[in-house]
């Protein structure tokens, strides 16, 4: 029997939820608008504005779940990898609550808690399944043999799918946060409308940092010619655009698939809430007869509920971590603790 606190912070959502006895009874996210000035996340107005949030965005979660700060049995926490002020903010406020209520202390890194978001909802993956996890900051196809044995068998070598997303929105002068926009344009678009070149690259490993670059010079090219060419075609961008960046995200799932002759097929990450990627799993899913696994859109961006499930795992097993334990920007992956 347990009821887990986990508390997000590793970006610029302040988020809390509640684990009781590995079910999710409260899932609180406070979003930052702020950055929507700048165009992307400013590191020192994130922290502040997680400093701000977090007492209420914690007292909301014990109120939803209907719990109070005496039945709770663990603290979870990001740990990284993240921006550094932003998880000093989570895992200095987990390390005093428990400290106070003399509560143990659960590290989890926020990699492999977008995996466990799987784990929160029916239906649940088989292992061993693969896991594409796409986000601004990783694209990796993930080798899930349990809950904590992972293995990337390929990654991006440059640029993640959801940063040539978002520079992308930048390029079409689309206001932060890019990506959904993308997305909803897309929805009205031709995907067929404009090529752009898929990268070959070995192995099960990606790169995007060409493919944002010829974007960009196609949309230079093209204006010099229509100077209203985005305006006149945004929704044909777009939809190309997402296209390309689908196609060369499931190309390489479909190998790691044949190579390591797994059916059992898994998407996580803020990406895997992009509606033509969850489509074209599902058609490819139906082509090759595979068993697809999509986290609800609330569990798709980062959330607490993910690192509360990671959280409930380890107090299973009973993986706690001393009042030492410090955030780390940079995170191995087969870092557990």
């Amino acid at each position: 029997m347990s009821v887990i606190l986990a508390i997000e912070s590793s970006c610029d959502e302040t988020s809390v939820a509640i684990c009781n006895n590995g079910k999710i009874t409260a899932n609180v996210i406070a979003n930052q608008t702020i950055h929507q000035n700048y165009g992307g996340v400013i590191p020192e107005l994130a922290s502040r504005v997680h400093q701000q949030n977090i007492v209420p965005v914690i007292q909301q979660a014990l109120t939803d779940a209907k719990v109070s700060k005496k039945d709770i049995n663990a603290i979870a926490f990001t740990r990284g990898p993240g921006l550094l002020g932003s998880l000093l903010v989570g895992v200095s406020f987990a390390k005093s609550f428990a400290l106070a209520l003399d509560l143990p202390l659960i590290a989890v890194n926020h990699m492999h808690a977008h995996i466990l978001a799987h784990f929160i909802e029916d239906p649940k993956p088989s292992f061993p399944f693969l896991c594409l996890t796409v986000s601004g900051g990783h694209t990796q196809i993930v080798l899930v043999k349990d809950y904590f044995d992972m293995e990337i068998v390929g990654e991006s070598l440059d640029d993640a799918a959801g940063e040539a997303f978002d520079k992308t929105a930048k390029i079409l002068n689309l206001p932060y946060p890019g990506g959904p926009l993308i997305d909803k344009h897309a929805a009205n678009g031709n995907p067929l409308a404009y090529k752009f070149p898929e990268p070959q690259i070995k192995d099960l490993n990606y790169s995007f940092s060409g493919l944002k670059t010829a974007i960009l010079y196609f949309i230079r090219a093209q204006e010099k010619e229509n100077p209203d060419f985005i305006q006149d075609n945004l929704n044909d961008i777009c939809a190309s655009v997402q296209h390309s960046i689908v196609h060369i995200l499931l190309n390489k799932l479909k190998k790691a698939a044949q190579l390591y002759g797994i059916k059992e097929i898994a998407i996580a990450g803020g990406v895997s809430a992009n509606t033509g990627l969850r489509k074209a799993l599902e058609d490819k899913a139906k082509e090759l007869g595979w068993n697809v696994y999509v986290p609800g859109f609330e569990y798709c961006t980062d959330n607490a509920a993910m690192i509360a499930i990671a959280g409930h795992y380890k107090f299973i097993n009973k993986e706690f971590v001393g009042q030492d334990i410090a955030p780390a920007s940079r995170m191995e992956f087969n870092t557990i603790k």
